[in-house]
């Protein structure tokens, strides 16, 4: 009988599984740090967008708006008033837009 059998033995398969582990282990905490930052630079966006609508509603109504009034006249969405992140956007009496983390809120 000839022993002809080609194929992988079992130590083989072992070295491969061992190689694509550690590869899973060194990319999965390097993946989870970029969706960090993507959050806070969508969230960087998201204010400076807000920030034109404030501008355009201080054109229309000669005023500063609130988010509700942006809101109400259409300048944003009911949708739209948070960060990709979750963090609240608020504007102040000069018409500055700022994001509040939801997490220094949780903080007080």
């Amino acid at each position: 009988m000839k022993n002809n059998e080609s194929g992988f033995t079992l130590i083989e398969m072992l070295i491969v599984l061992l190689i694509i582990s550690v590869l899973i282990i060194i990319t999965i905490p390097n993946v989870t740090k970029h969706f960090a930052t993507i959050d806070e630079k969508g969230c960087d966006a998201f204010v400076t967008m807000v920030q034109g609508q404030v501008e355009a509603y201080k054109i229309d109504f000669n005023k500063y708006p609130s988010v509700e009034e942006l809101v109400a006249e259409g300048y944003l969405k009911e949708s739209e008033t948070s960060c990709p992140n979750g963090d609240q956007v608020k504007i102040d009496h000069n018409g500055q837009v700022t994001a509040i983390s939801s997490r220094d809120n949780n903080d007080e």
